[in-house]
């Protein structure tokens, strides 16, 4: 058996008391003072993440937006220099080879941030569809990467930064972050405002530690794997290999905004056309559980008498206090209650729309 990767802070997350758990092929700190904590410090102040898993594919060259158009979904040509994007990379089948987010560097230079599980397989996939005609690379091994999210997380950072931090959404710059040449983006997986931010390796604990000392009076507090969960689903956003995956397309999976059916003509297209005129069979919904019960990862769900689906995230939202989940159901059902099968019972629960939760926007943290 291989043994998990480290992370370039591991030492640094051992000596302030981690638990850790394996993930993807990298042992990744689960939780520092609790997953609870954890969680409210990202809603009430802040959070900081060591997600230095993710992989980074470069892409570059004179035609690298139209490579880039052919094989991701979304609009790649919409994007200007410093701007970013969710996007996609689909089999021929119209299926989720992974789901990534694409930053513009340049007129001929693109990152892609991919899921860790999904590296060697999405730099693979890129690379063979090239062909020699754009330069793609793995740049994972010498990237860290950190994100500080939360409602503080703007103002903590803008301690550490020697430039203005004037950046929208899905924008991106270099900046100079606690001494080191960083690229910055206002992106995240938590549902809150925040950042990521691309360091070099080796300078991952500089970052770390001073973004740490300048939130110290602030609440920011270092968050793990487990937090990351519970306010990943609470705001509806989904998990490669759970929600989606190689079975999956994105319109099943109500990824349709950033879907760009009418750009022309991309892998997978043709099967998103015909899934769109035909008729879904099947879509991802949201659900909160109505009776006593936590509905996990892999339950049962039932309508009636008949068992239509299987929850692929659940879990304790606490900042809603109640049990919610994901599952992807008929098309076709109509009924607004379903059963969770949880411990041989099966307990009600609620249809909704998502996201279960959404952050008030201040126009004034903005930037």
């Amino acid at each position: 058996m291989t043994a998990p990767r480290l992370l370039p802070l591991h030492d640094r997350h051992q000596s302030i008391g981690a638990r850790f758990m394996e993930f993807a092929g990298w042992q990744m700190p689960l939780q520092y003072s609790g997953i609870l904590a954890e969680h409210g410090a990202v809603r009430q102040a802040a959070g900081l993440f060591d997600v230095s898993h993710m992989g980074e594919v470069g892409v570059r060259g004179p035609s690298a937006g139209e490579f880039l158009q052919r094989m991701t979904m979304n609009d790649i040509l919409a994007l200007e220099d410093g701007k970013a994007q969710y996007s996609g990379l689909l089999t021929a089948q119209g299926t989720l080879l992974d789901d990534l987010i694409v930053y513009r560097v340049g007129n001929a230079d693109y990152r892609l941030v991919v899921n860790a599980s999904r590296v060697s397989i999405a730099f693979e996939w890129l690379r063979e569809q090239a062909r020699g005609a754009v330069e793609v690379t793995d740049r994972s091994a010498g990237m860290a990467l950190l994100a500080i999210q939360g409602p503080e997380a703007a103002s903590i950072l803008a301690k550490v930064c020697t430039e203005s931090l004037a950046l929208r959404p899905f924008r991106h710059a270099v900046l100079r972050v606690a001494g080191v040449d960083s690229r910055v983006a206002r992106t995240g997986y938590t549902g809150e405002d925040g950042f990521e931010i691309f360091v070099p390796a080796d300078a991952a604990t500089t970052v770390w530690d001073g973004l740490l000392e300048a939130g110290r009076e602030d609440g920011l507090r270092p968050a793990g794997l487990g937090a990351r969960e519970t306010l990943r689903l609470e705001a509806g956003l989904l998990l490669y290999g759970q929600d989606i995956d190689e079975t999956t397309t994105p319109l099943e999976a109500g990824l349709d905004r950033f879907v760009a059916l009418d750009k022309g003509e991309f892998i997978g297209r043709e099967v998103l056309l015909r899934q769109r005129q035909g008729g879904l069979t099947r879509r991802l919904r949201g659900f909160e559980m109505e009776e006593a019960g936590i509905a996990r990862t892999g339950y049962g769900v039932w309508a009636g008498e008949e068992r239509v689906g299987t929850v692929t995230s659940g879990g304790f939202a606490p900042t809603l206090r109640k049990s919610v989940g994901l599952v992807y159901l008929p098309c076709e059902m109509r009924e607004r209650t379903i059963q969770v099968e949880i411990r041989a019972r099966r307990a009600a629960a609620r249809l909704m729309s998502l996201p279960f939760y959404r952050r008030k926007i201040s126009q004034a943290r903005l930037g």
